[in-house]
Order: C-alpha cells, then structure tokens, then sequence
C-alpha cells in the first residue's frame, strides 16, 4: 500500500509563526497575520492538490471557521482535493448530519472525509449548549455514529438510546461513497468508540514506541471486535535541504514565541480534560530546553498550541525516514502541516514527498511524475551568430 498525504486548513488564520488555537487556547495567542479568506485558503487547498496530497484537514472549534462551510467553498476552486471536515457529533443531530454529508458527496462529486471530534473541552462545549461531561460524549459519540452508519446503509432508523432519540429516520438520498470515518483519542471512553465506528484511527504526533504502544492496544480491541482499521498520524513538519536549515527554522519559530505566552497557554492547557493532549504535555513538560523528544521529532510547537503539538524537523531525506519509520508500525495515512501552510506544502511536497516515490512508498494521486518536464530552450545549443561586420 502506498502511503496518502493530507494537508492542513489553517481556517484560523495563518502566520510565518505558530498560531495558537485548540483546547483553549486562544487563537493568536502567537502570530496569525494571515486572514483565513477563500483566497488564501483556496491558494493552499490548490497548492496542495497540485502537489500530491490526496486531502485537507479543516478544524472544528470555537477558535476557527466553520468547517463544514469553509470546504463547501474550496470544492469550487479545486478539482481533486478532498476534505477532512471535523464536527462534533453533539453539536449536530445525527439525521441531518448524516444528510448533510449525503448532499457534500454529491455536490463535491465524492471528496468528503469526516474527522468525529467528540470535543475534550467542557467549558467550550458548554458555549455550544453541550452540558454533558467527556465519559458521557463518547457514549453519545457511540449512538450517533450508529444511527448515521445505518442511514448511509439505507436503513429506517428507531433509536432510542441514553442521549439520542430519533423515530422513522431516513435518508432518500444516500451517500456516494459512503464518506470514510476519521476518529482519535486517547482515553479508555475513547478507544472502544473508534474501534467500533472508524475507518481510521487518528492519533497524534508521539514517539515512535509510544505510537507503537497505542497502536497495539488499538488492533487488540479492533480484532475483538471483528474490526480492522487503517491508521493515520498528525504532525507538523519542518523539512529543509539540509537538517541545520530545518533546525534553524524551528529555533526561529521558538524565538518568536514569548515566556509569557507559553506560561499563560501551559497553564490553560493542564486543566484540558483530553487524554491526548495530556500526553502531548507529557512530551515536554512546558519546558523549553528538551523540546526533541525523539530523532527528528520537535515538540515546540505544543508551547502554545493546543492539540497536535509536534514536528518532524530535519533534511528531507531524514523526514523521509521518519515517516518511513511511523509507516512500519502501521501509519498508512499522515495529516501534515506547517507555518506558513502554503509555503511549508512546496518545502514538503517538493523535498520530501519525490524521495518517498523513488523508494516506492508514495506516488501522485493524479500519476503525475512529481517533476517538471524536461524543456529545450530555444537556440541554446546553436553557435552565437557572427558580428555584422565579420560577414
């Protein structure tokens, strides 16, 4: 199999420094000069496309744009390019959620993916009119997912369950493809949700051998019940043409970042009810000085960064080792990104990504060679002509 590459929608605005944003961390709370506008987001869901990445990531939460309405728009100024919309299924009743992604796969000609974010966040689920804790969202996780997988299946649906109750629901109109189901987390209410309802199961940049931990725990329950599931992984990345250009871009983004801001977002960060972001606090502690918590992989940007905090930082060559290594535990699937989003996909897509298709790991989804083809210049081969007065 080969691997598949997705980027990143920064609908929160982006900046040439790491914007904050996620489980309570306030949006600019380092950098976002750049508006979140159809035409910049269109510039990178375009330069995505062209590159080789088969879909994009588009957030969910208080701090960014709504993303089932950011990606609606983009499906008209690209062409291939899917969308990884996250939504929270509590926010959503599970019959129109289930029509609503039934009417993006057939406006968009099939390019929906869905990222079920359950929300690890009571306050701001609170803002939302959700007043259940987290145990009690992934049960409610758990119905909706059985009534919109049996709508996609045609079925008339009767539910009536601890959290969610819906009578002779139905869909005249099904999903083409049915679009496949992204869903992380960390935590024991978590993983028997994913294991029964996913298509992928998502988890964010750790080190190899805690990845490896989860993983095994994953496909031990996924067997139990009957299941098997693809894996994906989300990190940052920072790849250059030599480990100390790289290197130097990350102590620049780290430079960029105020003490009081890291004091201010760690301190937020530690009351998260999130398993997930608990171990990405893990990796660093709030410190600054061990910020390279296994080769390659740079935990500075969950400073102040809610949510995926780590970056694959180093060569092109060593990135491509990197993944290589996460590939052979099991990561089929990578959600990647970088500031800023547009230039950091040409740093990836044109660094990294060949060396991966020369070693059979990757190629273009459209077939492309990756490359630009060769071109004759006109007369470069032809003798300079005699000077007038010569002939």
């Amino acid at each position: 199999m080969t691997l598949t590459f997705h980027w990143f929608l920064p609908t929160n605005g982006d900046s040439r420094d790491v914007v904050g944003g996620g489980h309570g961390v306030p949006t600019g709370a380092a950098g976002g000069a750049r508006p979140a506008s159809v035409a910049y987001l269109g510039q990178i869901a375009r330069t995505a496309e062209q590159l080789g990445f088969v879909g994009a990531l588009t957030p969910t939460g208080a701090w960014c744009e709504d993303a089932w309405l950011s990606t609606a728009m983009l499906t008209e100024v690209t062409e291939r390019l899917r969308f990884l919309v996250a939504f929270r299924p509590g926010l959503l009743a599970p019959t129109l959620a289930a029509q609503m992604a039934s009417t993006f796969q057939r406006l968009s000609r099939g390019r929906l993916l869905l990222n079920v974010v359950t929300g690890g966040e009571s306050q701001e689920q609170r803002a939302y009119g959700d007043f259940l804790d987290k145990d009690a969202r992934y049960a409610r996780s758990d119905e909706f997912l059985h009534v919109v997988r049996a709508l996609w299946r045609g079925e008339t649906v009767d539910h009536t369950g601890t959290h969610l109750r819906v009578e002779q629901a139905r869909l005249h109109r099904l999903p083409d493809p049915v679009p496949p189901v992204y869903f992380g987390g960390s935590s024991a209410a978590a993983l028997p949700v994913a294991v029964r309802h996913s298509d992928v199961y998502l988890t964010w940049g750790e080190p190899p051998a805690h990845v490896a931990d989860k993983l095994d725990r994953v496909r031990a329950l996924a067997t139990d019940a009957g299941r098997e599931l693809r894996f994906g992984i989300r990190l940052h990345v920072i790849a250059r043409d030599t480990a100390e250009q790289a290197w130097t871009q990350a102590r620049r983004l780290l430079d960029g970042i105020a003490e009081a801001d890291i004091r201010a977002v760690q301190d937020g960060l530690r009351r998260s009810e999130s398993e997930g972001q608990r171990r990405m606090l893990d990796l660093h502690g709030g410190s600054v000085d061990r910020l390279e918590v296994a080769p390659n992989l740079w935990a500075g940007v969950g400073l102040v960064r809610g949510g995926a905090g780590t970056a694959l930082v180093g060569s092109h060559s060593e990135i491509a080792d990197r993944i290589a290594e996460y590939h052979a535990l099991g990561i089929d699937e990578f959600i990647l990104s970088g500031y800023p989003h547009l230039e950091e996909a040409y740093w990836f897509g044109e660094g990294v990504l060949p060396i991966l298709r020369d070693r059979g790991l990757w190629r273009h989804p459209d077939g492309q060679p990756g490359r630009a083809d060769h071109v004759d210049i006109p007369f470069a081969g032809s003798p300079a002509p005699e000077p007038a007065a010569a002939r």
